[in-house]
């Protein structure tokens, strides 16, 4: 029986053609783990005036307090000057700041140096954005590394690779997929997958390739089931919408000893399994969990620097939390449960990556197919305009 390779193994760019840079905010500050801090920024910019605005705004080439820049599609930010800018700031809106990180971002145009509007416009309660996020060099995979994508359901701002949106347009409708590559697998499976299901198999057996992502497709209906299986539970640990995920009784994590007000450094104790945050405790902590890294570096580690590291005084940065937020404690034990879980996929990925697939759907089949090469317009954006954007200084945008 035919086995696939991955050297002869269709690209992701070419399965979702639509891709996008990741946004740059060109600026630490109106982004932060706690939504306060960021109303406490802006209102502390905007009691300046003149050469203290702009010191406090920190200018680039890109942006800076007289930049005459559009709204944030589908966002309620203003569109003056930044210079005369005055009363609250945009309400602040989730994002994944970093791998498996969720922070808050202030949504104003007028603070990002490239916000890819393009992104905003399709982002809704149904998207799901992937990034590429690395994970291994040279067409070895390093799992260890972590996973080469990152699936979100929350706008992606963390520096990292291309991202590609499920839908070219909200609702979820137009899937970014390869026009005619559903029908094809679906000849070749004997049943019509979904699009979310061909993001579960691409997310469950991509990896690096000198030539970039790999994502080895199979005609065999029980390979593909068991991928995509695989590839849900890894799309719903990462999304973290809906339903909390649990590890089970025994294995949980919580908090043994409290942990201080304004911890400063964290430790693992391998032995004892714990998580030591100054004299605060929380286990079990799965070593998986600790060990876990994204592009290179251990996630949980991160996380909490991205939480206690102090922003340098006189900055907009150096506005924080006084004390350690409880909602940060929530969230530091959630973040080790979906650790532990995608590591708990780990073999079962192996299996897919690993092994040669039967009944392989190649590169050279989706050409002879029509699927590939795709048309250039499934490369760019789809024309989606929401009639409430609103371009600089109030004006209608226009595309």
């Amino acid at each position: 029986m035919p086995c696939v390779t991955h050297d002869d193994a269709p690209l992701l760019a070419d399965l979702m053609p639509w891709s996008v840079a990741p946004p740059r905010l060109g600026r630490g500050w109106p982004a932060a783990p706690d939504a306060a801090s960021l109303k406490a920024r802006w209102d502390a910019l905007v009691k300046t005036t003149g050469a203290d605005r702009e010191a406090l705004f920190r200018s680039t080439r890109s942006r800076t307090p007289q930049s005459a820049v559009g709204r944030l599609p589908g966002r309620d930010g203003g569109t003056e000057r930044l210079a005369r800018a005055s009363g609250p700031c945009a309400e602040p809106v989730r994002v994944l700041y970093a791998p498996f990180d969720e922070q808050w971002l202030i949504p104003d145009q007028r603070l990002i140096d490239a916000a890819r509007p393009e992104l905003w416009r399709v982002a809704d309660e149904r998207q799901v954005f992937v990034v590429e996020a690395g994970g291994g060099r040279g067409g070895a995979v390093d799992t260890d590394a972590g996973p080469p994508l990152l699936a979100t359901s929350l706008l992606p701002v963390l520096r990292a690779g291309r991202v590609r949106p499920l839908y070219r347009r909200p609702g979820a409708v137009e899937p970014n997929l390869a026009p005619g590559l559903t029908g094809h697998l679906a000849a070749r499976l004997g049943r019509a997958p979904s699009s979310v299901d061909v993001l579960a198999w691409t997310t469950a057996v991509a990896r690096p390739t000198s030539a970039g992502l790999a994502v080895p497709l199979t005609g065999d209906a029980d390979a593909w089931e068991r991928g995509v299986t695989v590839g849900r539970r890894m799309l719903w640990l990462m999304r973290r919408d809906g339903e909390r995920p649990k590890l089970p009784g025994g294995r949980r994590p919580y908090v043994r000893a409290p942990l201080p007000s304004r911890p400063l450094t964290v430790r693992y104790d391998r032995d004892e399994e714990a998580l030591l945050l100054d004299e605060g405790r929380i286990s079990p902590v799965p070593p998986e969990a600790w060990d876990f890294e994204a592009g290179g570096v251990r996630v949980l580690e991160q996380w909490f620097a991205a939480r206690t590291e102090p922003g340098e005084p006189g900055t907009l940065a150096a506005i924080r939390p006084v004390t350690w937020p409880q909602a940060w404690t929530s969230e530091l034990l959630e973040l080790i449960t979906v650790l532990a879980l995608l590591a708990e996929l780990r073999p079962q990925q192996a299996a897919l990556r690993d092994q040669e697939l039967p009944r392989p759907v190649t590169p050279a089949e989706l050409h002879e197919a029509g699927v590939l090469p795709v048309p250039p317009a499934a490369r760019r954006p789809a024309s989606v305009l929401d009639p409430h954007e609103e371009g600089p200084e109030g004006q209608l945008a226009l595309l």
